[in-house]
């Protein structure tokens, strides 16, 4: 009997315990401790005094008793747990789903106006353009004809036979003429003058494309935070392109070039290279902002709510991830191609794939000492052939080049058997195709020695392909899950 008692002592006081430590560790239900307590010690004591254990002197009889008051006990503690803790799972849920709700109110994605996609795609279209005027202008060696930069003048073209006379003897001054085009006549000056004009005209009215229109819709707050901060960076990005293709032209006006041996009047090729790099995040930046814009307000009147699912599946993990080295590869490749055209690369081993009647041109080639300046050490020397160097740079460019094909051809062929949304394979496909195309414009410019057409053709299909794996790009991000509310 006195084991009997003791053992009923101690095994409510443990369940006491337990239940005081269960109801400690959450915050949100410490108030539930002191009543489920009381509870669990009352229905204990109760279930071993209706027993009667205290009064059974049969020690076998009273171990049996004991037995059933601790299977009554037991199942009485479980059924406490039990309550115990769906109080505690509602109570947790209610919570959970009141902060995010908090969230949500707090913090609401805002749509804004199709208008301002509009704008962006209008950028966009016309950077595309002045890429392609740009590369006429380079192949018919016209960015040279226009002496002097004048935000203001300089949209006035010559007009009168005096007018003329005196831009073509400013030209007269400058290495260009001197050394490759002495005995050029006046019409022929003209025409190189019309490139250069509509070239640096068209990148005029982009600027005032992307103020005015900018200036409207900032005035009347249509601009969410996140756009406005884009606008923001792609409007310093034109202002900087304006001033870095007037410093690409300086590179070609310098008088040193008279007094070096065997040298040719044209633009830096790394200037070059960073004036064409900067068109194409102008590109990139207006694209991506009027894509976001108009997809985000396709979403908020309910549109690829049934793709959300599919867009948003893991297993697409890896294959967006393989997009964005795509759109990497294709940028990388294009500016490879501004150095061969700086260098004038493409008018040498016209043909493909061999070079020479080789894959690869013999190294002396590749890594020629006369690159070298004094006193460089050999590595800088390696560098210097890697961007100065004829030879090297068509290399790297056909390296580049047939590496990206490989790789939009692998992609093409992986996304077979993934359950893609039509928007993705719509640009999986646009990429494989516009690809193919690439390559065959590439080939053909360079066995036919870079023709205006041909080159120009290129130039533009290398933009294509970058618009084709930043759609891509674009149709496999996530389908945002919070309501979104227009901005007035």
């Amino acid at each position: 009997m006195v084991c009997t008692n003791a053992f009923s002592s101690l095994l409510s006081r443990a369940l006491v315990r337990a239940t005081a430590h269960s109801a400690s560790s959450s915050p949100s239900v410490r108030h539930l401790t002191t009543s489920r307590t009381s509870l669990l010690s009352s229905r204990t004591v109760n279930a071993l005094r209706s027993n009667n254990l205290s009064s059974r002197p049969v020690v076998g009889a009273s171990w049996t008793k004991v037995n059933s008051a601790f299977s009554t006990t037991r199942s009485t503690a479980h059924m406490v747990k039990a309550r115990f803790q769906s109080t505690v799972a509602a109570s947790g849920s209610s919570a959970t789903s009141a902060t995010a709700a908090a969230v949500a109110a707090a913090t609401p994605e805002v749509v804004v106006k199709p208008i301002v996609g509009y704008w962006m795609m209008t950028i966009s279209a016309m950077t595309f353009g002045i890429v392609v005027v740009g590369g006429m202008t380079r192949l018919t060696e016209s960015g040279l004809s226009i002496v002097e930069w004048n935000l203001i003048k300089g949209m006035k073209p010559p007009r009168s036979q005096a007018e003329w006379e005196e831009e073509f003897e400013k030209y007269k001054q400058f290495p260009e003429y001197k050394i490759l085009n002495h005995g050029m006549t006046l019409e022929e000056f003209k025409r190189i003058f019309y490139y250069e004009w509509s070239h640096r005209m068209l990148g005029r009215a982009i600027g005032a494309a992307f103020i005015l229109p900018g200036l409207y819709f900032a005035s009347r707050g249509m601009l969410s935070k996140a756009i406005a901060r884009r606008s923001w960076i792609i409007g310093g990005l034109i202002g900087f392109q304006g001033a870095l293709g007037w410093y690409m032209v300086k590179s070609g006006l310098d008088e040193q070039l008279m007094s070096t041996p065997g040298a040719t009047p044209r633009v830096s090729q790394y200037r070059l290279a960073a004036h064409l790099g900067s068109a194409f995040l102008i590109y990139t930046g207006a694209f991506m902002t009027g894509l976001k814009v108009l997809t985000d307000y396709k979403i908020s009147k309910g549109a690829y709510e049934s793709l959300a699912g599919v867009i948003n599946n893991p297993i697409l993990k890896r294959f967006k991830g393989a997009a964005h080295g795509i759109v990497a590869l294709v940028f990388f490749t294009a500016i490879s191609g501004a150095f061969v055209a700086g260098l004038d690369a493409g008018l040498i081993y016209n043909e493909f794939p061999l070079m020479g009647g080789r894959l690869m041109p013999p190294v002396g080639e590749l890594f020629d000492d006369k690159f070298l300046h004094q006193g460089d050490h050999p590595t800088v020397g390696l560098w210097r052939n890697m961007f100065d160097n004829q030879v090297t740079v068509q290399f790297n460019h056909r390296v580049l080049a047939t590496s990206t094909f490989t790789a939009v051809s692998a992609l093409f062929l992986y996304s077979r058997n993934l359950p893609l949304p039509p928007q993705a394979r719509l640009g999986v496909n646009l990429l494989m195709g516009v690809a193919c195309c690439q390559v065959g414009l590439g080939i053909a410019t360079l066995l036919y020695m870079v023709p205006v057409s041909l080159g120009t053709a290129h130039q533009a299909g290398s933009l294509t392909l970058l618009t084709s794996a930043l759609y891509l790009m674009h149709s496999l991000k996530k389908v945002p899950v919070l309501k979104k509310i227009p901005l007035k």
